[in-house]
């Protein structure tokens, strides 16, 4: 049995990889900008480096591409050492965050350009085009020149050119960052269509979350040029390793405090708020310092204050932000802390709790994660 991703994509298997990363260290004098990242990608898999600015992302993107060379370790592609190739000789593509479509030429030409450079026969240059056109529904629009285009069509013009070569590889690097909000939100499910229509490989480069949650089976979150933790979306938000990858990972709340329980099928840590009672156990010291993480959304939001066994802060609403779907309400904790709740807008006509009321904020046992880190 071939174990997929969350997503339907094959993970890795074992001495399988289509594509590895082994050891890569890129120094540039004393900065390590990449420190000895190792991955293995299955074939298909679409994967996301996310991180902010200065991470280390991109250069280890460039290395891939072979515009940067490493340090040390070794790239491998298909079972071939690509380490030392040219990017010219490497099958593979790289989109850009700009396009960098030539504004001189019309749609069909961008996308033929690399074709007819391999002096690819002129009938077999159209058939391979217009097959393009048809992937990413462009057809109309052959004759028009970039500047014509919208952003999202722009684009899927990029796309296209970078696919026509049928690369074993495509890199891509913010592929979405110049596209507006609501346009951005319908071209990543656009994208991730056509790239498993034509079954490509990707590796994508984002500080976007939303955008690599939405997109990637997996994804690594880069740090100072390491890898801080890896895997799919619902691995990484549901049971973040550490304290930044739960921060940078959507919104939520970190309590610091210390193991008092600790059994197999459950733990409790005591912190300055309250005593948090979760699910498992955690195998620790008691006395240890660690983090506690609770998403907003996983909490349950009441008027006044109630009396709960265990799993209960009482505060008072602070703030309120109406997002449509769901409203953030801001609670005061009686530390002085600040509590963020999210409570879905399921029902349009419910009151909401206005600024000022005192609540009752409540969450299951299963809801928390422990941090060490």
């Amino acid at each position: 049995m071939v174990e997929t991703s969350n997503k339907g994509a094959p993970l890795p298997q074992a001495g399988g990889a289509f594509f590895k990363i082994d050891q890569v260290t890129k120094r540039f004098g004393d900065v390590t900008a990449v420190d000895n990242i190792e991955l293995d990608i299955a074939k298909g898999e679409i994967f996301a480096l996310l991180g902010s600015s200065g991470c280390g992302k991109s250069t280890l993107l460039r290395m891939l591409a072979g515009f940067e060379t490493p340090s040390s370790g070794r790239v491998f592609l298909a079972g071939e050492d690509i380490t030392d190739l040219p990017p010219y000789e490497r099958p593979i593509n790289m989109m850009f965050q700009s396009y960098a479509l030539f504004p001189h030429l019309t749609v069909f030409d961008n996308i033929a350009f690399g074709l007819r450079r391999d002096k690819m026969d002129k009938r077999a240059v159209t058939q391979r085009v217009e097959q393009m056109l048809d992937l990413v529904q462009l057809k109309p629009y052959a004759k028009r020149k970039p500047h014509q285009l919208s952003g999202g069509q722009q684009q899927r013009v990029a796309l296209a050119r970078s696919l026509a070569k049928s690369p074993k590889m495509l890199l891509l690097d913010e592929p979405l960052a110049a596209l507006d909000k609501k346009l951005r939100e319908r071209t990543q499910l656009e994208l991730v269509s056509i790239l498993r229509k034509v079954g490509v490989t990707c590796v994508m480069v984002t500080h976007d979350q939303e955008e690599a949650m939405t997109m990637a089976d997996r994804i690594a979150v880069m740090r100072e040029g390491r890898f801080l933790q890896l895997g799919t979306p619902s691995e990484i938000y549901e049971h973040p390793q550490t304290r930044f990858v739960a921060d940078f990972i959507g919104n939520v709340n970190l309590f610091e405090g210390r193991l008092v329980t600790d059994e197999p099928d459950h733990c409790e840590v005591r912190c300055d708020d309250g005593l948090f009672h979760i699910g498992h156990g955690i195998a620790g010291t008691l006395g240890m310092e660690l983090n506690v993480a609770l998403r907003p959304e996983k909490i349950l939001l009441e008027a006044g204050h109630h009396a709960h066994p265990n799993n209960a802060l009482h505060g008072v609403i602070c703030a309120r932000s109406y997002m449509g779907s769901y409203t953030v309400y801001e609670l005061q904790l009686p530390t002085q802390r600040r509590m963020r709740v999210t409570v879905s807008n399921a029902d349009r006509h419910a009151d909401p709790f206005d600024v000022g009321t005192a609540v009752t904020a409540s969450w299951a046992a299963t809801s928390p994660v422990v941090i060490v880190d």
